[in-house]
């Protein structure tokens, strides 16, 4: 356990800083993302270094397209979010609890090494409800001269991850919907904290992806996708996109994303969007990567199969154009 590296005290209640939340905790009370705890005058992170998942897996998983393709990372997870998702596709460990084991930063470290990754993926459910642990992870990952990377919604507050981004290389953030309502109704948060994240983020430097989760009946349409993509244009047009098809989880039991609403959103997004992918769905031309100049194929991905066929470096080996890839 360590304390909360972002609280303030208000009154009789503590207020954690973190995320947008601002849970008030009572003694002895978790917050929504139950990984903080208060006991008399301190916020503890009960969570800390506390492993409820943990693989290696192909860095496109992520999903991570552009940055160190055909690699392979160190995955880990916690029990917690802070959201509550009505539709979440990894209820059991989001709204759940798994067993977990304790695994220190040390250890994580040399795990990673050990298991020829080239770093450790924060993911499964919410890396920022795991903040304390991801900083210090993150910076003696980066002290040995591996990657971190974050997976996340990015429901975070402007200072904690101003602090954290200096020791991240890459994130794919969750933008679930482009509406306000969407966030509210659906996974009890808002947008904004959100869209400030990516582009904190993609300011700062960090390598960032983004994934659309496409669940039907609430953000299966062309209007919701036209507006989604031409933010993340207002942001850099170079930003990689998943779309990614839902499947009935947790409380949602509405049909998966159809196949021909995804080849049509997919059209749609690469209007504005040079990088543009579908996720959870097989075949077709939704997972290679051609140069947007030539056109030549330069990452050609069968599954969580990558060949890197025509990069040199982050070029296009055929016409020489710079593509957003880091290596």
């Amino acid at each position: 356990m360590k304390e909360v590296a972002f609280y303030h005290k208000e009154d009789d209640n503590l207020i954690c800083d973190v995320c947008p939340q601002h849970c008030r905790i009572e003694e002895g009370q978790p917050g929504i993302c139950r990984g903080r705890q208060r006991y008399g005058d301190k916020l503890i992170a009960v969570n800390y270094a506390q492993a409820a998942s943990l693989a290696v897996d192909p860095i496109e998983k992520k999903p991570l397209y552009h940055f160190m393709p055909g690699s392979v990372i160190l995955s880990v997870g916690a029990n917690g979010c802070n959201l509550q998702c009505l539709f979440c596709q990894n209820s059991d460990i989001s709204q759940g609890k798994v067993p977990t084991s304790n695994l220190p930063v040390a250890e994580l470290v040399n795990l990673a090494k050990d298991r020829g990754s080239v770093g450790v993926a924060f993911t499964y459910s919410e890396p920022l409800i795991w903040y304390e642990y991801v900083l210090d992870a993150s910076r003696e990952l980066h002290n040995s001269g591996s990657v971190s990377v974050l997976v996340t919604n990015g429901f975070i507050e402007e200072k904690p991850l101003k602090q954290l981004l200096p020791h991240i290389d890459a994130m794919n953030i969750d933008l679930k919907s482009i509406d306000d309502d969407f966030y509210k109704r659906l996974c009890k948060a808002r947008l904004e904290p959100v869209q400030r994240t990516i582009r904190q983020a993609f300011e700062a430097g960090v390598h960032v992806e983004i994934t659309h989760l496409v669940v039907t009946g609430w953000n299966d349409n062309a209007d919701n996708i036209s507006r989604l993509v031409s933010w993340i244009a207002s942001v850099d047009p170079d930003i990689p996109l998943h779309l990614s098809r839902y499947f009935p989880r947790y409380h949602f039991d509405k049909p998966f994303t159809s196949e021909k609403f995804l080849s049509e959103a997919l059209s749609t997004a690469r209007k504005e969007l040079n990088y543009v992918y579908l996720g959870n769905i097989a075949g077709g031309d939704g997972s290679h990567t051609t140069c947007p100049q030539c056109h030549a194929l330069v990452v050609e991905r069968l599954g969580y199969a990558t060949n890197v066929q025509g990069l040199d470096g982050s070029k296009c080996s055929e016409c020489g154009f710079l593509l957003p890839f880091r290596r």
